[in-house]
């Protein structure tokens, strides 16, 4: 998937490994992601975060996780923040300033489109702050034009790159291929 185009990061869900696990899968992951110059993020799990070398964390547990990331990165590393199911909480968890927002929820792009609360608060959130955002796309490419007409940064594929099949890197191409023909567009 690195190899098929342009990929920013990497996010890394544990998706229910235990800890020695999730650390293993990241020691092999991280390096892979950062030589084809993709951010390696790791999900909630600061102890293999720090011992991998991933470049940033991803925190969808809580404000006051979001907070103790922010606390100890010092604008270090990357630290991104999930969980927001409301405009409010959103705006709860901006105010930590976290790198990014991501709305959405790993492994729950089971339909071809993307959620349309996701859609919703990422076009809201686009529009009104100055933060990043990260939208979950569907498990299609076909819909891809959704996500990104949110106005989001970047848009998070999983199951649209490697799911049903699909060839991971000739996904990858043609998502970029869908955003590029976009942001024409969108400029024009």
């Amino acid at each position: 998937a690195l190899g098929g185009g342009d990929v920013a990061s990497v996010i890394f869900p544990a998706y229910g490994m235990d800890d020695a696990a999730y650390q293993r899968h990241l020691e092999v992951c991280v390096p892979i992601a950062q030589a084809h110059g993709a951010a390696a993020i790791a999900v909630n799990d600061t102890r293999a975060f720090g011992r991998t070398g991933a470049d940033g964390l991803h925190v969808d547990t809580g404000l006051e996780d979001i907070a103790d990331a922010m606390e100890k990165a010092k604008g270090q590393s990357i630290v991104g923040a999930g969980g927001a199911e409301t405009r409010h909480r959103a705006l709860e968890m901006g105010e930590q300033r976290p790198d990014y927002m991501f709305f959405g929820r790993f492994g729950m792009d089971t339909k071809p489109e993307p959620h349309k609360r996701n859609l919703a608060l990422a076009e809201w959130w686009a529009a009104m702050v100055e933060i990043p955002c990260i939208v979950m796309g569907g498990a299609s490419l076909e819909t891809l034009g959704e996500a990104a007409g949110t106005g989001a940064e970047f848009v998070a594929l999983s199951r649209a790159v490697f799911g049903g099949g699909a060839d991971p890197a000739q996904a990858v191409a043609e998502a970029n291929s869908i955003l590029a023909d976009y942001e024409l567009t969108e400029d024009a």
